[in-house]
């Protein structure tokens, strides 16, 4: 019986332990505030878009001013 009840004294210790010790590691200040907000990344994304667009249309105008079909 002595051997059922050391594991269990064990296990007291270390929740005890865990209970005293969890606040003061959950007690920290406020995270820091985020360098960014998101705004300059989609900003970026946005230009990288506009100048695949570019050059596409530059890319493509060659070809479609040189096709026989008209459009228009």
């Amino acid at each position: 019986m002595a051997a059922a009840r050391t594991p269990l004294g064990a296990v007291a210790v270390a929740a005890l332990v865990v209970a005293i010790f969890m606040p003061a590691a959950a007690a920290q200040g406020p995270a820091p505030a985020p360098t960014s907000d998101g705004t300059s990344i989609d900003l970026g994304i946005a230009y990288v878009l506009m100048l695949v667009a570019l050059v596409l249309t530059y890319l493509i105008h060659p070809l479609d001013a040189s096709s026989p079909y008209k459009l228009f």
